[in-house]
């Protein structure tokens, strides 16, 4: 029989992770790859690296306040996750416009169609990474949490503390936001 906390949901875990602290190691295992993802994709592997230890850090110190009605800590830990993104939202925007400006990356095997790719790949990141840079905080939260993490707006909503209804504004007025930005081709035929 394995002790208690080590299986079950991850409310029974966290909360038998308050007499027993190694057990909190579970709730890690189950999510850090997710939450790595997540971090990684807004702001590079070495920031989610630190942040995913942060992330995890300020979970645990909370753990005693988390809410048990909950079977999955994962919103939870988006929550935490994403509130750390926003404290180096300035950072991220800037890494936006970094990526933008770099332009497509020099092919080296001279293969046309592989350049023709890139150049379309890289056009298109491009015009993502200037819409997401362009999108208030909030929305900009959202629109990922769903995108790049097929959060559910329920899930949304917990991770990030705010009403059902919210959710559903901030991403209509993010994918509304989005669909403006013009195409790489609008782009180099008006400039």
């Amino acid at each position: 029989m394995s002790p208690p906390g080590e299986a079950g949901d991850d409310a029974e875990v966290i909360t038998a992770s308050i007499r027993h602290p190694e057990r909190f190691a579970v709730v890690f295992d189950r999510h850090a790859p997710h939450i790595h993802r997540y971090l990684a994709r807004r702001l590079g592997g070495q920031a989610a690296d630190d942040l995913m230890g942060e992330t995890f850090l300020i979970a645990f110190g909370g753990r005693a306040r988390y809410d048990p009605a909950f079977a999955s800590a994962r919103p939870w830990l988006y929550g935490i996750a994403t509130n750390l993104v926003g404290q180096r939202r300035r950072e991220e925007a800037r890494e936006y416009r970094l990526r933008a400006a770099l332009g497509p990356p020099a092919d080296q095997d001279g293969h046309a169609d592989r350049v023709a790719e890139r150049v379309t790949a890289q056009a298109m990141n491009d015009r993502l990474a200037g819409a997401l840079a362009g999108l208030a905080r909030r929305d900009r939260d959202v629109l990922l949490l769903i995108a790049w993490e097929g959060l559910s707006y329920d899930e949304v909503a917990v991770a990030l503390a705010i009403p059902l209804g919210t959710v559903r504004s901030r991403l209509h007025r993010a994918r509304r936001k989005v669909r403006t930005v013009p195409a790489p081709e609008e782009v180099s035929n008006h400039g």
